[in-house]
């Protein structure tokens, strides 16, 4: 009888507690990515003895259906991919800022909460290295916050990289010295 008894008050303490359980929303709205093209889609861009090419750019937001509530604000992403043509000098890579350009020549600032945008190119990237050596080159992933007011319709006139370097020289000499083995 104590065991039928214990049974029916375990019964009734899980009944309450599934009661009390927080209900699972019947339906989850669906979020999808917005994109909108970037045209050109790739530029080549040169800064002194650093050429380059910013590729397969295109800026994302996450957008929930049926309301168009932005749930993730909009990034730019790409490529941005670059090559010392110096024949003797060394490139130290130190960052790379990107500025965002209005109409009438003016930087669009980003929302408050949102980080300044750079991309990583100073060795911090995955298998980039620090330095380009003459005729090397480097590919960095680009995934920079992007401002709000640059998706209305003509508002933005163009995306500018500012890429900062240390140029240094680079020579390859051979030393030669004389030896002698064992006395000879």
């Amino acid at each position: 009888m104590l065991t039928k008894t214990g049974l029916m008050a375990l019964g009734a303490a899980s009944l309450a507690l599934a009661a009390c359980a927080p209900q699972v929303p019947s339906a989850v709205a669906a979020v999808s990515d917005k994109v909108y093209t970037v045209s050109p889609d790739t530029m080549k861009v040169k800064a002194g003895i650093v050429t380059g090419e910013v590729s397969e750019m295109k800026v994302t937001e996450r957008v929930e259906a049926g309301t168009g509530r932005v749930t993730a604000p909009a990034k730019l992403t790409g490529k941005l991919s670059l090559k010392n043509t110096s024949p003797d000098q060394t490139v130290r890579l130190v960052e790379a800022k990107i500025r965002y350009i209005d109409m009438q020549g003016k930087p669009i600032v980003l929302e408050d909460n949102r980080t300044a945008p750079s991309v990583q190119v100073g060795g911090t990237s995955y298998g980039a290295p620090p330095r380009l050596d003459p005729g090397q080159e480097s590919s960095h992933n680009v995934d920079v916050d992007f401002p709000a007011a640059a998706l209305k319709a003509k508002n933005l006139r163009e995306v500018s990289l500012e890429l900062s370097y240390i140029p240094s020289q680079f020579k390859e000499e051979t030393l030669h010295f004389k030896v002698s083995i064992g006395g000879q």
